[in-house]
């Protein structure tokens, strides 16, 4: 029972995160609960095709078709949320200064909600399918009965759920002016992590050989496997043993949004001084 709590609770968590960021990103906006439940959705029906397919899936491509397919959906999500940090860049100023109408308009978050219910779906699908394929493991390798699995679930899930919700109560009581800005900036080493777990990914495969020495070792300081770890390496990318590649990566990635971000942003010419009389 405590290893399914372990997992259900640790898995819940990092998806747990990012959909309350992106819950406060799109706070108001009208329709942005329906797609962020249609992402859940989504993401808990691609788990449930891995899971199913999860033999299928690892032999594909010489035997590293998971490595490829966790690659694939994590850059997607790194487009998605690149995509909605420039969007909101030439965009955010309005926004903040007509939250009240947020609510009515849907026009002004419809062209990122479609992006983040995507980011959703990919979260919940990436942790969901490690949830079953660790379950199958569980099960496999133990004497685990049925029951305590579903106990231990539960309550993992449950855990897991009131940290989601402690992280977006807490992230809601940020004034709205700086709203945005916190939150774009959660967004970003947001994607810069997960453009270093693809990178990560493909090294595992043997696809990508370039940069593979080690960074640094922190893991007997703080290994990314454990829970405070898991929480960092889904905040801003943390990782106790990184390649030199997914450290350019990592900052390739900030260094792109953030550039991007800028070049989007509005451009407002300073007021010329009145003429004197």
């Amino acid at each position: 029972m405590l290893g399914a709590l372990i997992i259900v609770f640790r898995e819940i968590i990092e998806a747990g995160i990012i959909v309350g960021i992106v819950m406060v990103v799109t706070r108001g906006v009208k329709g942005s609960r329906w797609m962020a439940a249609a992402g859940v959705c989504a993401g808990l029906l691609g788990a449930g095709l891995v899971a199913a397919f999860a033999g299928a899936i690892t032999s594909a491509l010489a035997g590293v078709g998971q490595e490829v397919m966790n690659a694939s959906i994590l850059m997607l999500a790194v487009c998605m949320l690149a995509w909605h940090n420039i969007w909101m860049a030439s965009h955010g100023r309005e926004l903040a200064a007509e939250a009240r109408k947020l609510g009515e308009d849907v026009r002004t978050g419809a062209r990122t909600l479609t992006a983040l219910g995507i980011v959703i779906a990919v979260a919940v699908m990436r942790e969901g399918s490690e949830v079953a394929l660790f379950m199958y493991g569980l099960v496999a390798s133990s004497a685990t009965n049925g029951w305590d699995l579903l106990v231990g679930s539960a309550l993992g899930l449950l855990a897991g759920v009131a940290v989601t919700g402690l992280t977006y109560f807490g992230l809601v009581v940020i004034p709205q002016r700086r709203l945005f800005q916190v939150t774009g900036w959660l967004i970003t080493f947001l994607a810069a992590g997960l453009a270093a777990q693809a990178t990560s990914f493909l090294q595992q495969a043997g696809i990508v050989k370039v940069l593979d020495q080690t960074a640094w070792d922190t893991s007997a300081i703080l290994s990314d496997s454990s829970l405070f770890g898991r929480v960092l390496r889904t905040l801003i990318g943390y990782a106790d043993q990184p390649s030199v590649l997914q450290v350019v990566v990592y900052l390739a990635t900030l260094a792109a949004i953030v550039t991007a971000s800028k070049l989007a942003a509005p451009k407002f010419a300073k007021a010329s001084a009145p003429a004197r009389a």
